[in-house]
């Protein structure tokens, strides 16, 4: 009997107990799951949105996806509601102030990254703005996953987007994380075949 996707990726994807079908990255814990249902894979277009965004996968670096969203209200505290205009303007004290708060990473290197993430975002709007931007390395390739194993973790446009980022003045921006940024954005549709965000 032939398999079907869900069949060979049965290890890949997880029925909660709601009955819904997800991947078991977004099945771990109740935190991933709704992140997963209500965000991920979700487009994300505006300035503020993909600010946040890029900063937590910038943090996100050699951490689990699940810290920092724990975090994530500490994080949007401690950086205004990641408002550009304001983080852009934080200078010497703020860097010290965030390295004494334990409620998020405490890494300087990440911290300043944000910081001239911000300043950088703010100087586009004079040409485009950061959502063009970043939406202009929408890829063509359409993927239809049926296990995590089939998942890239780079692309030629993830290659792209972040060294454009970083010309721009964005730091901590590789290819792996950008590829997973343009995934959390729906730029991408890594979806699972068989997942409830993406029927068999």
């Amino acid at each position: 009997m032939a398999q079907t996707p869900l069949t060979r990726a049965a290890s890949d994807l997880v029925v909660g107990p709601d009955g819904l079908i997800r991947p078991r990255w977004a099945a771990a814990n109740r935190l991933l799951q709704d992140y997963y249902d209500d965000e991920w894979s979700e487009p994300v277009r505006d300035e503020r949105g993909l600010f946040e965004r890029i900063s937590l996968e910038i943090f996100q670096s050699g951490l689990s996806w699940s810290t920092i969203l724990a975090k994530r209200p500490a994080f949007r505290s401690a950086f205004a509601g990641f408002d550009p205009e304001v983080v852009a303007d934080f200078g010497d004290e703020d860097i010290e102030r965030l390295m004494a708060d334990a409620a998020i990473v405490r890494n300087r290197r990440k911290i300043e990254a944000t910081i001239a993430g911000a300043q950088a975002t703010v100087d586009l709007r004079a040409t485009g703005g950061l959502s063009a931007l970043v939406w202009s390395f929408r890829p063509a390739t359409k993927y239809a996953p049926a296990t995590l194993a089939e998942i890239p973790t780079r692309s030629p446009e993830s290659e792209a987007l972040a060294a454009a980022l970083r010309a721009a003045g964005f730091r901590h921006v590789g290819p792996v994380t950008m590829f997973a940024l343009m995934e959390a954005i729906g730029m991408v549709n890594t979806n699972l075949i068989g997942s409830h965000k993406r029927p068999a």
